[in-house]
């Protein structure tokens, strides 16, 4: 259970972390690297129980928070997280479901549950703290995504995937809104890593189509089969976070990225799907370039 004493006077240059999803996974690890580097943090989850057994220490704060509660609920929490210390330096946005559905069977249902989770409810996170940070001219926004929004070519993972592109979206578009006020946006996007995701959601059948039996099945397997075995280490990948935010070990001297792939899977993913647009650009170079008016 985290401390409730007095903080000191934060004159250290010490940040001050706001992470949403910290019951598990990468939250979880990430509440563990902030402290280890003698930062604080205000870590969140829907239950507080479920993050009871965090070590006691006096630069960690609890703090209930549902993102789904709506923007009103949420820039109350925030209220609070802001009075542990003062401000909020660094948040991060990790909160989120990974729900598995062919696109037919699923609906657009499926997709609006999904996207309240992993995009309204980081957008309402997002401009509940951002009124904190513009008046300092001082921030970071980290937004935890995913490579499967780059790589959706996976049955069953279509509105995942596509809730994980519109927080890519998100994030690049508020990383030009917030320049002038100094606050940077950094869009984390993990390949396959031994954390809950999308891996330990279940599978939505209750419109099962019988044309699709068979493609279900597959999915529902191919996802089986890698659960468990994912190379990643999400404990290593929240220690680059830390150190491109803090700009320190691998990270120091180097540029801003915005984007932080991490992982072979990652890497590969994303190469290939940014070679087969540039070889379609290249191929089809006369159509896309000949539809302006004549002169």
């Amino acid at each position: 259970m985290a401390s409730t004493s007095e903080p000191p006077l934060l004159s250290d240059g010490r940040k001050v972390w706001f992470n949403t999803g910290t019951s598990t996974g990468f939250g979880r690890c990430l509440v563990s690297s902030v402290l280890s580097r003698g930062d604080y943090v205000v870590a969140s989850a829907r239950s507080l129980e479920s993050i009871q057994d965090f070590p006691k220490s006096d630069s960690l704060r609890l703090l209930q928070l549902d993102v789904n509660d709506g923007f009103d609920a949420i820039g109350l929490k925030v209220d609070e997280a802001v009075a542990f210390w003062g401000r909020i330096d660094v948040l991060v946005n990790n909160a989120g479901t990974g729900m598995k559905a062919l696109l037919e069977e699923g609906g657009s249902n499926h997709f609006k549950e999904q996207f309240h989770t992993n995009v309204f409810s980081a957008l309402d996170v997002t401009n509940a703290v951002l009124p904190h940070m513009r008046p300092r001219k001082s921030g970071t926004i980290v937004m935890i995504g995913s490579r499967s929004s780059w790589n959706p070519e996976v049955p069953g993972s279509g509105a995942y995937c596509a809730s994980k592109a519109a927080l890519r979206a998100i994030g690049e578009t508020l990383s030009v809104e917030l320049a002038p006020f100094n606050i940077r946006v950094l869009i984390v996007e993990p390949g396959a890593f031994r954390t809950n995701a999308i891996f330990t959601q279940p599978y939505f059948t209750s419109n099962p189509i019988p044309d699709y039996d068979d493609l279900r099945a597959k999915s529902q397997a191919a996802f089986e089969a890698v659960r468990g075995k994912q190379p990643g280490d999400p404990a290593k990948a929240m220690e680059a976070v830390l150190d491109v935010v803090r700009g320190e070990g691998r990270a120091k001297g180097r540029s801003w990225p915005t984007y932080l792939p991490l992982g072979e899977i990652a890497e590969k993913g994303i190469k290939e799907k940014c070679s087969r647009i540039v070889g379609v650009l290249d191929e089809w170079a006369d159509v896309v370039r000949d539809v302006n008016f004549d002169s």
